[in-house]
């Protein structure tokens, strides 16, 4: 590498006074140490963009100065605000609005206004207080990352344990030695702190350092995919009646080509109705942290793998320990309590789903037209999850998703339809109350046919088709037959609105057509038309 650009590089990177001064450093390091970076291929040195941004998220993480790092350590098993400075950026990056537009503000807020208006006819809980934000992708990120690293605590808090275990069997009592030397001619001073020249804390800050940085990347790109607050099923905001991150809803209804005034009034009710729940039912989230607090705590690390993750990093730096600080790498599979309270939650958050899912189609049946094309898109997402989601959840240690949430949506519409909203409402009150989903059957195909119509029968949903039962089930293709729901809504804007019935696909009935002749006695789904 030649001299003068690795010097225009620290420039560029640190600044001209600071970058001056670490080409002074490197200019004073041993020969042989000097010749062996300046050997090294520019094109591998990261962007001075991408430095500057780092080193503007470590400055708000409170690691200004080397001896910031054993105060981060004892702060917590996560820097919370590394965190939040990386998830801001990515939220604010190219291309991300900086505030709501006036046009698009305007649609948002007569789709909430709108939404709990219909809300109010289909369901008995009250709107939540306060007022439903309007929520930038910046915004999303400062509303919702505490709740984040509060439920990825325990996950963290494990990984740090066993990170310093390891280091400390390697080194037992000893100290490490700040200074490099032997074949660099000479030692090199390493500014490590008194205090974290102990192996164990050294590791618990990369690993506390090392997790944030994911948990931050994570939640920025995440910040990219989410439409609303309670998009993972749970309440995240601090603001109870939750928000909607306008600018992607706003892209979500152009990659749709449906009007965003009416694909932001489907996410207003689906985002309401989440806040009448869970601010109607006290119990609901404690529930749901309790549940989450016994999966993560049951989490045992595999001190092998966990160690050969470390061998093959090249460096002990936050960034090159990133997998070894990753669940999915180093963790030994579930123990029975944990597969329990992962069942639980799974079930609980199906029910969720299911009562939004069924309770939004009938507050919105007969005020958006393509609510039947809306609703299968959401479910399907929900089901398989978005790139970023799949990452988030590896931190977390779990998947946040509702794999019977068709069930579960069909169960609230019967009971809605036998009851009333009323007392379908009233079930609710304590968790014993609870309508108890069907035990889940065995997926094999020899099977499956039998799983589906017990399904089906408890959940007093007769008439569903074959392949929304097949659906029910988990044994359906999503990709191939959301590809076949699209076309058919091509086909049926043809005048094809017959192609679904003939070809026997999952049923959506014509979005453009009369959805309110269900009554309000049957209500209408995908599955029953």
């Amino acid at each position: 590498m030649d001299e003068n650009a690795i010097r225009q590089w620290l420039i560029d990177c640190f600044g001209p006074i600071q970058g001056e001064m670490a080409w002074n450093q490197l200019s004073n390091m041993p020969e042989a140490l000097r010749d062996q970076l300046m050997s090294q291929d520019p094109s591998t040195l990261p962007k001075p963009e991408e430095v500057k941004s780092m080193m503007q998220a470590f400055t708000a993480g409170g690691l200004n100065t080397v001896g910031d790092i054993q105060h981060v350590a004892e702060q917590g098993p996560i820097n919370i605000k590394l965190a939040k400075s990386l998830a801001l950026q990515k939220a604010n990056g190219t291309g991300s609005d900086a505030s709501v537009s006036a046009e698009n503000g305007e649609i948002a807020r007569r789709a909430i206004s709108e939404a709990n208006l219909w809300l109010d006819t289909a369901c008995e809980f009250n709107p939540a207080q306060g007022e439903t934000q309007l929520l930038t992708r910046a915004g999303w990120v400062e509303s919702t990352l505490d709740s984040w690293a509060q439920f990825a605590s325990p996950v963290a808090e494990s990984m740090n344990d066993a990170l310093a275990s390891i280091l400390s069997q390697r080194f037992g009592d000893g100290e490490i030695q700040p200074e490099i030397s032997g074949i660099f001619a000479g030692p090199v001073e390493i500014p490590i702190p008194d205090d974290m020249k102990d192996p164990a804390k050294l590791m618990r800050f990369v690993g506390n350092t090392s997790f944030a940085m994911q948990l931050g990347r994570a939640a920025g790109d995440l910040s990219h995919e989410v439409r609303g607050s309670f998009d993972q099923g749970i309440a995240l905001s601090k603001n109870p009646a939750g928000g909607l991150i306008v600018q992607n809803v706003v892209e979500y209804a152009k990659s749709l080509d449906i009007d965003v005034s009416e694909v932001m009034g489907y996410l207003a009710l689906q985002e309401l109705a989440h806040a009448r729940l869970f601010a109607s039912v006290p119990w609901l989230m404690p529930r749901f942290e309790a549940l989450l607090g016994k999966y993560a705590r049951g989490i045992a690390i595999d001190m092998d793998a966990m160690e050969e993750q470390i061998r093959e990093a090249e460096s002990i730096d936050p960034d090159s320990m990133a997998s070894a600080v990753n669940i999915t790498k180093v963790a030994f599979p579930d123990t029975p309590e944990q597969k329990q309270a992962m069942a639980s939650l799974e079930n609980l958050l199906a029910l969720v789903e299911g009562w939004v899912d069924a309770v939004v189609w009938r507050a919105g049946m007969a005020h958006i037209p393509h609510i039947e094309q809306l609703r299968e898109m959401l479910r399907r997402e929900r089901a398989i999850g978005g790139p970023a989601e799949r990452t988030f959840e590896s931190l977390v240690g779990m998947q946040l998703r509702p794999k019977r949430m068709r069930e579960a949506a069909a169960l609230w519409e019967s009971i809605g339809a036998k009851e009333g909203p009323e007392a379908r409402d009233a079930k609710w009150s304590h968790p014993d109350l609870l309508p108890q989903l069907p035990d889940e059957q065995s997926q094999d195909n020899a099977d499956a046919a039998t799983a589906t119509a017990d399904a089906t029968n408890a959940a007093g949903a007769d008439g569903q088709d074959s392949a929304a039962s097949q659906e029910a089930s988990g044994s359906i293709d999503w990709d191939a037959e959301l590809t076949k729901l699209l076309d058919e809504e091509e086909h049926k804007h043809d005048g094809t609105t017959d192609a679904a019935e003939s070809n026997g696909t999952d049923g959506s009935s014509d979005v453009d057509g009369d959805v309110t002749d269900g009554g309000a006695d049957s209500p209408r789904s995908p599955e029953e038309s």
